[in-house]
């Protein structure tokens, strides 16, 4: 439920007109269970790792600007509307001037919350647009995850939620409103 859907090229027009800034926002997980990835181990010794089978799980939303600033925030639960709200005005709180927020059409994009937020919010603060469908490559936050999952964290067992929390990047999990480089910053 965006305010609308428009084309880049109108996008670019609200960015430049209404001196906006671009933020493109997503959510993901990161579970107990490895993201495996080419594990090493001696010659003739094959890798082992244990892991717990578990639905324990960090939920991450992030946020990132064209300039490479990253907003991130970790909860040990599932993000629901309320959640995906107070995100968004902290994001409001955290990056001056009006935003467009670009992101995926997930439900909790849509819900009540999100719809009783834009109705409240007379100024215009907040426009939120959707990628296209099926299209995860064109969200930079995307990259995120894949760096996260992919480079920082593969083949990391752990046992308990406490242990994950412990073994993040600390550079990029700051926790909400910590700003960092993002790796992909050209």
């Amino acid at each position: 439920m965006p305010n609308g859907t428009a084309t880049p090229a109108l996008r670019s027009k609200k960015i430049s007109q209404e001196n906006r800034t671009l933020v493109c926002l997503d959510e993901a997980a990161f579970y107990l269970l490895p993201s495996v990835g080419y594990p090493w181990a001696p010659r003739g010794q094959p890798p082992i790792l244990s892991e717990v089978c578990s639905r324990d799980h960090l939920s991450a939303i992030s946020a990132i600007t064209p300039q490479g600033k990253l907003y991130l925030h970790l909860q040990e639960y599932p993000f629901n509307g309320m959640d995906v709200v107070h995100f968004l005005c902290h994001l409001l709180g955290q990056i001056p001037g009006k935003l467009l927020i670009l992101w995926d059409r997930a439900p909790i994009h849509i819900n009540q919350y999100v719809r009783q937020l834009l109705a409240s919010d007379h100024n215009q603060d907040l426009w939120l647009e959707t990628f296209p469908a099926y299209a995860p490559e064109l969200n930079p936050d995307e990259g995120i995850w894949h760096y996260l999952k992919n480079v920082e964290l593969p083949n990391l067992c752990c046992p308990n939620i406490r242990h994950l929390r412990i073994e993040r990047p600390p550079a990029k999990a700051d926790g909400i409103g910590g700003r960092t480089e993002s790796p992909y910053t050209g």
